[in-house]
């Protein structure tokens, strides 16, 4: 036989079954399987196989005395040859069931044995926790989507964008696609650009989310939209984020937050149901941004653990201690955490926490222990009894606590100790927990202040609506203005965010005002949007959630790679198709592009 005719395009026979999905209740039945080669056994005639498709593994048993043809085929076959067999199902002899294996009670005895395709030896073994390098594996991707975990993670993906899907339509949403080549609008991040061959000089930009386009849909009257869709930012790279990613994206015409965040609960809670057979209990509950940013340092704080910040700025009014005294003489202000002593950190834990904290952020750590002769510690000495009696108070702190104590201005010191604290409950295995802890954090600024601009920007986003009993600190003091705006945490994560939208086109106008656009450089960037909201626009809202950040948090893994069919690397390449790569000069002259590095 040829080569050419041994590799016909089509299998030899129909398949019936999946390997993992036979079972004892099969014993008897004829079976058509295909699949790959996991590893080949020969023990001195008989030869044995374990067989993987998407379902699971099969052991084939090859016995030259049934069918020497299938024996001698069998021989030659090797890890991830691609095959197909016939065979009988039979129970396994007593002994050697193998318990771990769904399929473990049985085995198939082939009477037809066909290698469909050789496979050169693999750069890895195809089982879960081999310890291969994410480099080889991003480039050998085919190979590493055969593993039993990312066949399993890619399953849960689609599993729970089915129950988003289901959940949406159920409750009146409508699926409607939205450009991908659309028009720059800057929103934040870098724009993806697309050259136009029928526009010279004229660009398109890969959208960094539909937000303006779900606006424009719900001025249009569908009430109701939701999609799966794709955005493109051209961002420096971490483990969780990618240049291209999908978000579940949704818009609802005249909702007040409380109607978004329980269509947001409902879904996230089929999700749960759907994929993991969790009943997660909505309503979540609600925290404000000052209060989270307060008490946890950072906007998604991880309920599964305590270790909360204190202000113990009264503690220490008065205080003779320079270093605290100088600090607060400025109206500046000290936080702590307490580290209770069931959880003990020795000095040399302590000296390294506080080296990392002064060449991370370039500010002092103090710490005191609560010794069985009073407090202990570098600074303890300069600490009178009234102040020590308030602080204790205030962190609530007992006999073997430590106390950690960052002074300067709060929103400077507060994000240092909520990485402290992240960085404890990780020590600890605090952040262990199975425990689901859902959070809705609300009222967050509208504006911040960027020293590098030396301007405001939005918090969220331009398009975000002032809270209405703010409208009037937009043409005083529009840094205290609060926005209608809400983020889904969920254990430190947030899984998705939006708010209301402004349906002005005078509120609007003021907003990009306010962020240093002139009423001509906002015409010109976003006049489509200005124009529609000139027409009738009804008041909406929506919000997006990461589908990648959900399927994590779904699979328990801590890359955004394992979730994901083919990610890039941290430097925006595609290891295995070697994408971006260079493009012929002709496509280049037809784009009328010039390259000049």
């Amino acid at each position: 036989m040829s080569k050419s005719e041994r590799y016909s395009p089509l299998p030899p026979w129909q398949r019936t079954d999946y390997c993992g999905a036979i079972r004892a209740s099969d014993e008897g039945r004829e079976v058509a399987l295909w699949g790959w080669v996991q590893t080949r056994r020969d023990h001195g005639g008989l030869i044995f196989i374990d067989l993987r498709d998407r379902e699971g593994i099969v052991q084939l048993v090859m016995n030259p005395e049934h069918n020497a043809a299938a024996h001698s085929a069998a021989g030659e076959a090797r890890s991830e040859f691609y095959v197909a067999v016939k065979g009988k199902v039979a129970r396994r002899s007593e002994g050697t069931v193998n318990a771990e294996l769904p399929t473990g009670e049985i085995e198939i005895l082939v009477h037809e044995f066909e290698v469909l395709n050789a496979s050169a030896p693999p750069p890895f073994q195809v089982v879960d926790g081999e310890a291969t390098a994410e480099e080889i594996r991003l480039k050998y991707r085919f190979i590493d989507l055969r593993r039993p975990e990312m066949q399993s993670n890619l399953r849960r993906r689609h599993q729970a964008l089915k129950a988003v899907r289901d959940h949406l339509d159920q409750n009146g949403f409508v699926d409607i696609e939205t450009p991908i080549l659309f028009k720059s609008t800057p929103e934040g991040a870098r724009d993806y650009l697309v050259p136009s061959r029928v526009n010279p000089g004229k660009f398109y930009a890969l959208p960094q989310s539909p937000q303006l386009l779900k606006q424009i849909l719900m001025i249009g009257g569908f009430d109701r939209y939701y999609q799966i869709a794709r955005c493109f930012r051209d961002e420096d790279l971490r483990a969780n984020r990618q240049p291209e990613f999908s978000q579940i994206d949704i818009e609802m015409t005249g909702p007040r937050p409380e109607d978004i965040q329980s269509i947001a609960e409902g879904m996230i809670a089929s999700v749960y149901q759907r994929v993991l057979g969790i009943d997660v209990k909505p309503p979540f509950p609600r925290m404000s941004y000052a209060d989270a940013v307060d008490r946890f340092g950072i906007d998604k704080p991880d309920l599964r653990f305590g270790l909360e910040l204190k202000n113990l700025t009264s503690g220490f009014a008065g205080t003779a201690f320079k270093v605290f005294a100088e600090i607060l003489s400025r109206g500046e202000s000290v936080y702590g955490i307490n580290v209770p002593g069931a959880d003990p950190l020795t000095r040399r834990e302590l000296d390294e926490l506080t080296e990392s904290v002064r060449t991370r952020y370039s500010m002092g750590l103090a710490w005191i222990k609560v010794g069985d002769a009073g407090w202990q510690g570098p600074i303890a000495k300069y600490i009178s009894d009234a102040e020590k009696s308030a602080a204790a108070s205030i962190a609530d702190l007992k006999q073997g606590d430590t106390l950690i104590m960052v002074a300067g201005l709060p929103d400077k010191i507060r994000p240092v100790l909520g990485d402290v604290r992240l960085r404890l409950g990780a020590k600890f295995e605090l952040d262990k927990s199975d425990e689901l802890k859902f959070l809705w954090v609300v009222d967050f600024p509208l504006f911040d202040y960027s020293d590098e601009d030396k301007r405001m920007v939005a918090v969220n986003h331009p398009f975000t609506a002032p809270n209405p009993d703010d409208l009037k600190l937009l043409e005083s003091t529009p840094l205290k203005a609060r926005a209608l705006a809400y983020d889904m945490v969920l254990n430190g994560q947030e899984l998705g965010g939006g708010s209301i939208r402004i349906h002005s086109r005078e509120l609007q106008l003021k907003v990009f005002e306010l962020l240093g656009m002139s009423r001509e450089e906002s015409v010109d960037r976003f006049g489509f949007l200005l124009e529609a909201l000139r027409y009738g626009a009804p008041p909406h809202g929506g919000i997006a959630f990461g589908v990648d950040r959900i399927c994590m948090m779904l699979c328990g893994t801590e890359s955004l790679r394992d979730v994901i069919a083919f990610p890039k690397t941290q430097k925006a390449v595609d290891p295995m198709s070697g994408a971006p790569s260079e493009v012929d000069p002709r496509q280049l002259r037809e784009l009328s592009i010039k390259v000049t590095s």
